[in-house]
């Protein structure tokens, strides 16, 4: 059963379930989506089953996770977007991937303005966090138009990272 997570305008962002390996496949194995991240292309269905079952799919048991984005209009799944956990920094990262042939229409911006205020209002996260690789003009256009701030470069895998951050300025209201 498909598990909705929220709606926007245009779009509808649901759960990952294991059927999904041919849509995670197709995604994850375009040289233009992954020009500007550092991980291989996945190899077949049974790497993106591991993909599923090992990384995506554990993110939910937290609220969290990188959910399937499709269109309203007509249902085609587009790409995902979403909130990670990462246990190293002890940080929630925004992400989002869509297939070359839906850039340009504003969908990776709709889908992050809408995950940023699901993780404040929903999850009560406190920081939301981004990056995106120092040439990756697009991207980095889509976490400022999200609402997110730069907070300087880093450096991983010796690439140039630009780390960007968003606070719930709702929170410590509630804290307080």
């Amino acid at each position: 059963m498909m598990k909705i997570i929220f709606e926007t305008e245009r779009l509808i962002l649901r759960e990952f379930t294991l059927a999904d390996t041919g849509l995670l496949l197709k995604l994850n194995t375009s040289p233009e989506v992954l020009r500007y991240i550092d991980e291989p292309a996945l190899r077949n269905e049974a790497h993106a089953l591991e993909i599923l079952e090992n990384i995506i799919l554990p993110q939910y048991q937290i609220n969290r996770g990188r959910w399937a984005i499709h269109t309203r209009k007509d249902g085609t799944f587009i790409g995902w977007c979403g909130l990670k956990f990462v246990t190293e920094t002890q940080n929630t990262d925004l992400g989002y991937r869509l297939l070359p042939g839906q850039w340009g229409n504003g969908y990776a911006t709709e889908a992050a303005k809408k995950c940023i205020q699901y993780g404040f209002t929903q999850l009560h996260i406190e920081e939301i966090f981004g990056k995106a690789h120092i040439d990756n003009v697009a991207s980095i256009r889509v976490l400022e138009k999200a609402g997110m701030k730069y907070l300087g470069n880093t450096i991983e895998e010796d690439t140039v990272i630009k780390i960007y951050q968003v606070k719930n300025l709702n929170h410590d209201q509630l804290q307080s």
